[in-house]
């Protein structure tokens, strides 16, 4: 287990809170499926599996997990059903439905169909670390995040939750590196990258899987661009990609860290070696990330 994204924000460090006034709090929020006549529902459900606690802890480390369930009724269905309406309208009435009349018989089809509807379930996976004073989520857009601070914000009273933001911005520190061909101590670039013009045309060239020539990229540079998007290695265990709103995606862990996983066969404990092992390598990238950034901005 590996987050693959990081969508981070910042908690007091140290936060006092513990796992069972968490999982209390967020009891209210418990996952269940959605009834017949809903078409999406929220809550927690444990990361371990049911008859669980909502909040698994592993050495002062706590992880979460964001249960959706949505329910799928293509357009495309409601589109024909009410079509085929509307022609038995047609013939009994003389006219055919008009644009108020068709908007609210596709309302009344969807209405009809949605105990039918199939739903789909997704997760996310939040980590918390009271010690440190992070909260990440595990999503690749801020729009999941999003969904997990609400539902947060609303369970924890007064949760001093915060974005994460640091001294220098995240563009110009990563057109810095570029154009120095050099990362900070720790750090290495990797071969992709995004630079995207500043001026109106906001003109952009992409680098996958390419190696970053210093002359090629200067030259980009020197017409303007600057760089949104960098992939990077930290201290050879895990590589990334960083972007412009500090988000941190593509996250893996490279073979010198899963050599140093410790060697356990039982289900659980394995589960909670790897959340031990991810949590503290995490804690201590973020930090040299931010402290790369300049350190944080203070309020």
């Amino acid at each position: 287990m590996f987050f693959r994204n990081l969508q981070i924000y910042r908690l007091p460090a140290p936060y006092a809170m513990t796992a069972d006034a968490l999982a209390g709090a967020l009891t209210f929020q418990a996952f269940t499926p959605a009834s017949s006549s809903e078409l999406l529902r929220q809550g927690w459900q444990s990361p371990r599996g049911a008859g669980m606690p909502l909040v698994h802890a592993v050495n002062g480390q706590f992880l979460l997990q964001l249960v959706t369930e949505k329910k799928v009724l293509p357009a495309k269905v409601i589109n024909q059903v009410a079509a085929a309406r509307a022609d038995e309208l047609e013939e009994q009435q003389g006219f055919r439905p008009g644009k108020k009349a068709m908007r609210e018989l596709k309302e009344r089809v969807a209405d009809e169909l949605l105990p039918r509807a199939f739903p789909i379930r997704s997760a996310v996976l939040v980590w918390i670390d009271p010690v440190n004073g992070w909260l990440v989520v595990d999503a690749s857009g801020p729009a999941k995040a999003d969904d997990v601070v609400k539902l947060l914000l609303k369970a924890v009273d007064k949760m001093p939750l915060e974005s994460l933001r640091v001294q220098r911005s995240p563009v110009a520190v990563m057109t810095g590196w570029l154009e120095a061909d050099e990362a900070p101590y720790g750090f290495t670039i990797d071969q992709d990258a995004t630079l995207r013009a500043t001026g109106e045309s906001r003109a952009q060239i992409g680098y996958k899987r390419h190696t970053l020539d210093p002359q090629d990229t200067r030259r980009h540079i020197a017409a303007g661009k600057q760089c949104t998007r960098l992939a990077l290695t930290w201290n050879d265990r895990i590589s990334f990609v960083l972007d412009e709103s500090l988000a941190i995606k593509s996250v893996k862990p490279l073979a010198v860290l899963k050599e140093n996983a410790t060697g356990v066969y039982d289900a659980g404990e394995r589960f909670d070696s790897d959340f031990a092992l991810m949590s503290g390598e995490l804690a201590q990238l973020l930090a040299d990330l931010v402290e790369a950034m300049g350190g944080e901005a203070q309020a």
